[in-house]
């Protein structure tokens, strides 16, 4: 009987500590699948749900940057919102601050696919320029830029004045037929870019 008490014992303790190391298991494992994550695998599972994002840069005439919209599509470095009214706007990923009302899935990372890792915030810009939208872009410092989409480069927009106030013009531009000069071109950094919508 003794024999039998102590066998129990030393069984029930195995069975705990199997149990221990298992749990430990798992909970490594999850923490090493959570690290893997990117915020692009938070986001893709909630393509069609309402959410709210904070952005850099308070986009003005929006209390403290935030934007409320239903997130229609996002590539490897953006994003693209719908906003009440059916306006859309494009969101550059390094420009969120926070996010609110994420499913607790998330996509399995690097099952993107290539296209939709080569979709970045340049060629949706791009898709603006060659469209000839007038843009409102809002920077990761707050100011606020208005005009065309003229050119995007490896790492900068450019903005021809869309204005027709009179403002300044810049010299020539190589496009332009001899003698004349172009509009006011700005130049901006793709990095300071935070927010931007078509007008």
């Amino acid at each position: 009987m003794r024999w039998e008490a102590l066998f129990n014992d030393l069984e029930m303790q195995w069975e705990a500590a199997e149990a221990a190391d298992l749990a430990a298991e798992v909970a490594d494992r999850t923490r090493r699948e959570v690290a893997r994550l990117r915020l692009v695998d938070r986001l893709r599972p909630c393509v069609g749900e309402l959410l709210r994002f904070g952005t850099a840069g308070a986009d003005r005439g929006r209390e403290g940057g935030t934007l409320t919209g239903r997130l229609v599509a996002l590539g490897s470095d953006w994003l693209l919102v719908e906003e009440q009214g059916g306006r859309e706007v494009l969101v550059a990923t390094a420009a969120l601050l926070w996010v609110d009302g994420l499913t607790p899935t998330s996509a399995v990372p690097g099952r993107e696919g290539a296209l939709a890792r080569r979709l970045d915030l340049r060629y949706a810009l791009r898709g603006l320029c060659r469209d000839r939208a007038v843009l409102a872009v809002t920077l990761v410092d707050g100011s606020f830029l208005r005009g065309l989409a003229h050119r995007v480069g490896a790492d900068f927009l450019e903005l021809v004045d869309a204005s027709g106030d009179g403002e300044p013009q810049w010299g020539r531009s190589a496009g332009a037929p001899s003698g004349r000069t172009a509009r006011r071109v700005r130049t901006v950094a793709l990095g300071a870019v935070a927010v931007v919508r078509s007008m």
